[in-house]
């Protein structure tokens, strides 16, 4: 058959799980809060009043259980949009492939996912220990263009691209947005806007130890193109969430102010604040 998979194509461990994630269709729920911090799961888990599943494999720990009568999923990814690669197409695999006879589904199961992570802000105006939710991405990674058929415009990226002034990274920018429907769970959260996802914590971010990052004016030229916070996850989350036909939004709570210098005086209740800030509202 044509939509039949390789082995090559979809790696499968001895027990049938997908091969990164190590999990099988059954280990998750169709609501996934996705952590970038493998020990932040069971942060988040033990809020559960059950949990039913965890397993892991390298850094991606899964619980799965119950809150308030909902099944729901806790899952890290690690730092990274290449991480972000492997999560969403397995994920993916979990509901829209048949793993035994490596044959696509029939009926196609949407994934309603929730980036919930840290950032940091270049706009002077936000303030740190708050809530921030991304409508607009802009990728800085380049990994959309590895995908065939990905194709986003909206006005924020067609006035971004325009007037982005670094010629040599423009050919990787991409662009994608929220699954606008979702935007009611955070309704309440105190920003909303625009964020830039780097493919590193260092020069790309404007940070220099021993090597200098090529433009020290970097963080003020994307706030002036309307980028509010930056991270290094979404952009993918998004862009592949549309590719693949899943709901995705990114809640971060800001623990820096790069423009001001400033970082959250307590980052360790920030991250419980955001823990409940999100199980509140996305589990009623």
């Amino acid at each position: 058959m044509l939509n039949k998979l390789a082995a090559s194509e979809l790696v499968l461990n001895d027990d049938g799980s997908v091969y990164h994630l190590n999990l099988l269709p059954e280990d998750i729920a169709d609501k996934i809060i996705l952590v970038g911090d493998p020990d932040r799961v069971a942060k988040v888990s033990k809020y559960f009043d059950k949990v039913d599943i965890k397993k892991n494999k390298r850094e991606f720990y899964t619980h799965t259980g119950t809150l308030r009568g909902e099944r729901i999923t806790v899952m890290s990814t690690g730092i990274g949009t290449e991480n972000i690669d492997i999560v969403m197409n397995e994920l993916d695999a979990l509901v829209n492939i048949d793993l035994k006879n490596k044959e696509f589904k029939t009926e196609h199961k949407a994934l309603e996912l929730f980036r919930m992570g840290t950032c940091g802000s270049v706009n002077p105006d936000v303030q740190v220990d708050n809530m921030l939710v991304t409508q607009n991405v802009v990728g800085l990674d380049g990994l959309m263009h590895f995908y065939q058929d990905y194709s986003f415009e909206n006005e924020f990226s067609k006035n971004f691209m325009e007037k982005f002034p670094y010629a040599k990274i423009k050919p990787m920018l991409y662009f994608s947005d929220w699954a606008e429907e979702m935007g009611e769970y955070y309704k309440d959260a105190k920003y909303h806007g625009n964020t830039a996802t780097f493919p590193g914590f260092y020069a790309p971010q404007g940070r220099e130890l021993r090597l200098k990052a090529f433009d020290d004016k970097f963080l003020e030229t994307l706030n002036d193109l309307g980028v509010t916070n930056f991270e290094m996850e979404t952009s993918a989350i998004y862009a592949l969430s549309k590719l693949l036909g899943h709901k995705a939004i990114t809640v971060n709570n800001v623990i820096a102010n790069r423009r001001r210098g400033e970082f959250s005086a307590d980052h360790h209740a920030s991250e419980k604040n955001l823990i409940d800030w999100v199980l509140d509202r996305i589990i009623k």
